[in-house]
């Protein structure tokens, strides 16, 4: 296994994280996305904005451990992932095919794909479209996690809750704000965790 070597301006990046904004109270999982999205976004309020269980966050880590597949629900979040391939169907041409057939959009579309592909037991993760996040929902994957964390004025927050409502092991926050970065972030986040404090 090889050995994660952090820059020196990411190691400063948390040095100036941790003297701004206490997180040592979090459970370590729930720490470590928190400070990850922190660290991507330089946005602090995501310390109180996210919503998780470290339980859900432990059993998508223990998934991760044994290969479980990483969905995502665009190009911008399998690029920011950058400890394991990820899927995505967006682009592909079946994907508008189905959409076109089924009169669903395209991320959702592309999301019933990725589920006749990879089937339970996935790590979804969706920073782009509340369309697909709902797709997921509606599915019924049966997922290791769903990260939730969708950006937009329009749709966002009500997918994330909906989510959250779902009673699907989740990551999401409760705001409009979300992105790519962010939910490539939070799976970054467990795939570099290593046990023991940091």
């Amino acid at each position: 296994m090889t050995v994660r070597r952090p820059h020196p301006i990411e190691v400063r990046s948390y040095e100036i994280l941790r003297a701004r904004v206490d997180l040592a109270p979090m459970p370590p999982l729930w720490r470590a996305v928190t400070e990850r999205i922190i660290h991507v976004s330089a946005d602090l309020e995501y310390a109180i904005d996210l919503v998780t269980r470290e339980e859900d966050l432990e059993t998508a880590l223990a998934a991760l451990r044994a290969g479980a597949p990483v969905v995502a629900d665009e190009g911008m979040v399998v690029a920011g992932i950058t400890a394991r391939p990820a899927i995505c169907h967006l682009g592909d041409p079946a994907a508008g095919r189905l959409a076109r057939a089924a009169g669903i959009s395209r991320e959702a579309a592309a999301i019933r794909l990725a589920y006749a592909e990879v089937g339970p037991g996935a790590v979804w993760v969706v920073g782009s479209a509340p369309a697909a996040l709902h797709e997921i929902i509606d599915r019924k994957v049966r997922p290791a996690l769903v990260v939730g964390l969708p950006v937009g004025f329009v749709g966002a927050a009500a997918a994330k809750r909906a989510l959250r409502d779902s009673g699907l092991p989740q990551l999401s926050n409760v705001s409009e704000k979300g992105g790519s970065a962010v939910a490539a972030a939070a799976v970054n986040a467990l795939l570099y965790h290593e046990d023991g404090p940091r």
